[in-house]
């Protein structure tokens, strides 16, 4: 797998199992909204109050549920922990850091350019009780006074739906684009090749786009609802598409392959090399000629593969001797 000169210079910062610090920040974020509700309101994502100073909310968002806590919430979280760590072990550390963090980043550009575009609205329209209405908020003032009361509102209204939930369902993709053939048990019954349940993903994914520009939706009064609702899912799904156009040439190792690679890589480290030792301290000597790097500088000496044993020879004889079997 060729690796860019981005991926050589930054893979050392990559996160090692990333998919357990996910899921431990999401027991977290339950834990504050059970038992810290308060609290809760400072880590939502607020373009609002981002704007206005609170920028640690740019990280915290991350932690805030994806789903009520529910059983079948603790069975897909931990079925998203396992899809992680197999595409960890896949692609390695940096491309699964890349995929994750960088459908966090398309959600914080999305959410920031939908308020932008509501507050043009409200500017440009004075629609601002629909705006509100359609974010799950609502103004039950007067005349309006003073606007920074609706940018608030809309910033809050946008927290409630921002969160990882598309980032994992397209992670779900991801796996599906990887392993098409394995099999897993829906509803621990019935076994299902991962790839018919990849396309019934898919297909959610279009609905949930398609879905806002329906009359019955979009054009209904939360249809600012469901336009936000797709620019989820569409950010979602580009990251997916984007993150696979630009890796198009990596090849999907299977875990059997990633397993002998990895453990080729750990005898290659642990291997001994042979310690040379000739007259006068010289480490290298031709098996041939009998030169060592101490007659000449410029000589460079290398290992036949095809010798049986450890013989070395310099590039006088490296391809013309006798291989010794």
């Amino acid at each position: 797998m060729k690796q860019s000169n981005f991926e050589r210079k930054f893979s050392r910062y990559a996160i090692s199992n990333l998919s357990l610090y996910l899921v431990i920040g999401y027991a977290i974020g339950y834990a504050i909204y059970y038992l810290f509700p308060d609290l809760y309101e400072y880590i939502t994502f607020d373009p609002y109050l981002i704007l206005h100073g609170q920028i640690w909310r740019i990280v915290t968002w991350v932690v805030t549920m994806p789903e009520t806590l529910g059983l079948f919430t603790i069975i897909m979280l931990f079925f998203y922990y396992s899809v992680g760590n197999n595409l960890e072990y896949t692609w390695g550390k940096y491309r699964y850091n890349v995929y994750i963090f960088s459908g966090m980043l398309f959600t914080i550009i999305g959410a920031f350019l939908l308020y932008a575009i509501l507050i043009i609205m409200c500017n440009t329209t004075g629609e601002y009780q629909t705006v509100l209405n359609a974010v799950g908020m609502s103004y039950s003032g007067g005349t309006i006074t003073d606007m920074a009361v609706i940018y608030r509102g809309i910033g809050m209204g946008i927290g409630n739906f921002v969160s990882t939930y598309y980032i994992n369902m397209s992670l779900f993709l991801a796996f599906a684009f990887v392993f098409p053939d394995m099999e897993m048990l829906l509803m621990f019954l019935i076994p299902i090749k991962i790839k018919w349940l990849a396309i019934l993903d898919g297909l959610y994914f279009i609905y949930a786009i398609v879905q806002a520009f329906l009359p019955a939706y979009g054009g209904g009064v939360f249809g600012i609802y469901y336009k936000a609702n797709a620019l989820a899912a569409f950010i979602s799904i580009l990251n997916f598409i984007i993150f696979f156009l630009s890796s198009r040439n990596m090849k999907p190792y299977t875990p059997g392959q990633m397993k002998r690679k990895n453990d080729f890589k750990r005898k290659m480290r642990h291997a001994e090399r042979p310690v040379n030792s000739y007259a006068n301290g010289a480490k290298h000597r031709c098996a041939v000629c009998g030169r060592t790097e101490l007659d000449d500088p410029n000589l460079e000496f290398r290992y036949c593969s095809k010798c049986n044993g450890n013989y070395e020879y310099c590039q006088d004889h490296l391809f013309t001797h006798t291989h010794v079997k």
